[in-house]
């Protein structure tokens, strides 16, 4: 079957969708979830090149596999839910504060003096980038930032780059540590911090239903009993309960971070105390970060069998280092835009040599993850770090997807005047039904007090448009990688760079104008606040049935391409969801579903169902 399929985001560049769905003879063997399976477990009704670099991630181990059966999540028999092939083309410590002037000194004669003036210093820029092998002073493995994208390696680190600070300056890398149980097979902050991880990894269990209900169901069975999983991905709270939950499934795993400033630190300390592999720390440099990533890789007598990626910095990493591994990798799983980008790639081009499942396209990831979440984490990111006021602000948002969608729904709420960029037609026309004035950012950039990106896209906000900028103007990102704003331009000797508080940074022009850029142009709501806990449980539910999906797939069932998980999935990750809400759903009756053409128990909409 062929159909033509063209997604809003992506309808200027990517002109056709082929969908291939398996026969139903191919479905016949015992997978992870069947279709009976997850209708058994369903509540019941009323209750790119692999040489380039991969675009910088905005991005969960357990030793002990289980002993179980590698089976099912039931014992129900039934037609496993078929997931369709996509094909496209390329688509689209405190707060340390620099201040001007200094304190006043009383003397014991009461002599009042002012303290000595702190001279303001102007950036200073490295030599080169170095390579993940080679050490680094330790100022410069502390601040310098991490620029990994494809588009962004032109930029260079800058040695005034800045992180948060501690009383500890000594880099995990040069501590030996070891948890309670002797284990020293990770690299975290402090793991005396393992305590207070642990009770926020409880708090995030209340707000993940569905995560915990797979665990409660599927720990007898061991679905991913013998999987070897190797990560990548953010470290937080939840992100902790969904490593947990597939090491209660029978997985091992080993975690790295795909964000250098969303790590938790007393998280990742929990996670290390449980035995689980974590490399990870918040504030890492590149250099750091791809250490990280290797020492997840590169480790004698465990070859990981399962990829979970986020942005795709991993699966780079892996195709670039250490290629004959894929030789056991039965799969890949990707939630990120940039990283199912460079999946679509790499099979375009041939090079993909396992199956991958894109979740990000996943209803369950695009329209909740995406939407719901950015429409609340946008104000909380904004709130942390400026203290704002939206009331009366005018506001321009750079794309109208899902992400800028949801921020624009949260300012307006708040009493935010609101334009929109948008390069779709249909997004633009949804934008203007939705109430929002479409304009060229040229057209309000010097009137808006605050500039959001929201493309995926790289130069979105250019030196020029920075130069023009009102003074006080606040810039953030809220897409997925670090390219939309062109903050390499800044780095220039006529600009000084003040920081403010922890990632929240001053850009201040030779004539006294500033700009307020947050996160140094990375992914606020994960650099700067938290996202919700409940919107993540979705996503992660949908990572972790991905994952059973392609492990217990037998072979010849998924093609070295990429897949959309099925719908039938879709559908279960949100009945998990439901009884939270004490929401009771309205069933068929037999002769409703045979008029529409269905089964009773779904799926309920086609897959070219845009909801």
């Amino acid at each position: 079957m062929s159909v033509q399929v063209v997604s809003a985001a992506a309808a200027a560049k990517v002109p056709e969708v082929d969908l291939k769905d398996l026969s139903p003879s191919e479905a016949e063997a015992q997978l992870g979830l069947s279709t009976a399976t997850v209708g058994a477990m369903t509540p019941p009704v009323g209750g790119g090149d692999p040489e380039a670099p991969a675009p910088a991630a905005e991005r969960p181990p357990a030793p002990g596999p289980g002993s179980g059966p590698t089976a099912a999540l039931s014992p129900a028999a039934g037609k496993v839910p078929q997931a369709s092939a996509m094909k496209r083309s390329d688509p689209h410590h405190q707060h340390q504060r620099h201040r001007d002037g200094g304190e006043a000194l009383v003397s014991p004669d009461g002599t009042v003096t002012e303290a000595p003036r702190t001279v303001k210093k102007q950036i200073q820029f490295a030599d080169q980038k170095q390579e993940f092998n080679k050490r680094p002073t330790k100022i410069g493995r502390r601040s310098l930032s991490r620029s990994i994208s494809q588009s962004s390696t032109d930029s260079y680190s800058s040695a005034a780059s800045y992180t948060d600070s501690s009383d500890d300056e000594t880099s995990p890398r040069d501590k030996q540590q070891k948890s309670s149980k002797g284990s020293s097979d990770f690299c975290v902050k402090n793991i005396k911090q393992a305590e207070f991880g642990r009770r926020e990894i409880e708090i995030a269990e209340q707000e993940m239903p569905a995560l915990m209900a797979l665990r409660k169901r599927a720990q007898g069975e061991k679905p991913l009993a013998g999987a070897k999983i190797v990560g990548c991905t953010h470290i937080t709270a939840q992100t902790a309960v969904l490593m947990e939950t597939l090491g209660a499934l029978g997985a091992q795993c080993r975690w790295a971070a795909c964000n250098i400033y969303s790590t938790l630190n007393e998280v990742a300390a929990a996670l290390a105390e449980s035995g689980f592999p974590v490399f990870a720390w918040k504030g890492e440099s590149e250099d750091d970060f791809w250490w990280c990533i290797d020492r997840c890789v590169n480790v004698e007598g465990w070859q990981p069998n399962m990829i979970l990626d986020d942005g795709g910095d991993l699966t780079h990493w892996i195709y670039k280092k250490y290629p004959n591994m894929f030789k056991k990798i039965k799969g890949i799983v990707e939630e990120s835009v940039t990283g199912v980008h460079r999946l679509y790639q790499l099979s375009k081009a041939g090079k993909l040599c396992v199956p991958a499942m894109n979740v990000n396209d996943s209803v369950t990831k695009q329209k909740f993850d995406n939407l719901y979440c950015c429409r609340e984490s946008i104000l909380d990111g904004l709130k942390r770090t400026t203290d704002m006021m939206f009331g009366g602000k005018q506001v321009v948002v750079c794309g109208y997807g899902e992400v800028g969608k949801g921020c624009c729904a949260a300012l307006k709420a708040m009493g935010s005047i609101v334009y929109v960029t948008e390069i779709d037609p249909i997004c633009a026309l949804q934008a203007c039904m939705d109430g929002f004035r479409l304009v060229k950012l040229n057209e309000v950039i010097r009137q808006v007090d605050i500039v959001i990106t929201c493309t995926g896209n790289k130069n979105v906000v250019t030196r020029e448009h920075l130069d023009r900028m009102k003074n006080s103007c606040i810039v953030c990102n809220m897409g997925h990688s670090n390219t939309e704003i062109d903050v390499a331009s800044l780095r220039t000797p006529e600009l000084t760079w003040e920081r403010v508080r922890s990632q929240v940074d001053h850009v201040i022009w030779p004539d006294g104008k500033r700009i307020v850029l947050l996160a140094e142009g990375r992914l606020l709501n994960l650099s700067c606040s938290t996202v919700p806990t409940f919107v993540l449980s979705i996503t992660a539910t949908t990572q972790a049935l991905a994952l059973i999906e392609l492990y217990n797939a037998p072979e010849g069932r998924y093609k070295q391409d990429v897949y959309l998980l099925p719908k039938k999935m879709d559908e279960y990750v949100a009945s998990l969801h439901l009884p939270t809400f004490d929401a009771h759903l309205t069933e068929l009756t037999d002769e409703q579903a045979k008029y529409l053409g269905l089964n009773k128990n779904g799926p309920f909409k086609p897959n070219y169902y845009r909801y």
